[in-house]
């Protein structure tokens, strides 16, 4: 059983549908009907359900729902985004709060509860999705920055109290445009056109996903902690 926190944007939907082709039945945390059909059409298992992961009673609820119906959870993905661009002086604590509490605290519930139902069964593996953020702070990004640093210090702590347990806890820096449509409409919004773009400068969701997957492939005495993954023609 693979666990999609955050199965609503290309990313998470290429990560259910990479663990479904690999014989896993996913379970993808959002009312998400197009994405489950299209991994049944394709062969595979899929399952929705509704969640938000800044709740704690509705993540337990989850997370007990899916360990007595559905089978173990082997695989736990935090995948909720958050991304948002304000100047520091228009930031308001509410945005601030709700940065943080999607992009951070729902991977720290998220991550609770997956070391609750692992740790027993000595096997598992916790991934959380980072950004380019997680690593600097950029200009108009400090909500998100702060969100995103934070859950990586999160990712740390787990992956060193869990992986004497056997549970593999790690943390994947995504340093670059994926190519979705909101990422095409940023290009656009900002004068250029993404059609136009060199080869190489947007990561396709699906090689993505299989990046996910290959994580979760590691054998146990080389397990990878941290991974910064970007597409050939990123400057960085």
């Amino acid at each position: 059983m693979a666990l999609v926190v955050g199965a609503g944007d290309f990313i998470g939907g290429a990560i259910a549908r990479r663990f479904a082709a690999g014989g896993y039945l996913a379970a993808v945390a959002r009312k998400l009907a197009p994405l489950v059909k299209e991994i049944e059409e394709a062969g595979g298992r899929a399952h929705a359900l509704g969640l938000d992961a800044r709740e704690e009673e509705q993540v337990q609820a989850a997370f007990a729902a899916i360990e007595r119906d559905l089978g173990p959870i082997e695989v736990a993905v935090f995948n909720v985004g958050a991304n948002v661009n304000f100047p520091i002086r228009e930031t308001t604590a509410r945005v601030f709060r709700k940065v943080w509490e999607m992009a951070c605290f729902g991977g720290f519930l998220t991550g609770r509860e997956a070391a609750k139902v692992m740790v027993p069964r000595g096997r598992g593996s916790i991934f959380f999705t980072g950004a380019t953020a997680s690593l600097r702070g950029g200009k108009g990004y400090a909500a998100f920055a702060a969100a995103k640093s934070g859950l990586r210090a999160l990712a740390q702590s787990m992956a060193r109290e869990l992986g004497p347990h056997g549970i593999h806890v790690a943390h994947l820096v995504i340093d670059a445009g994926v190519d979705t449509a909101w990422v095409r409409e940023r290009i656009r919004a900002s004068g250029r056109d993404p059609d136009a773009l060199p080869p190489g400068t947007l990561m396709d969701p699906a090689s993505v996903g299989e990046t996910y997957w290959a994580l979760h492939r590691q054998p146990r005495d080389a397990w990878a902690f941290e991974l910064e993954i970007r597409p050939h023609g990123e400057t960085w």
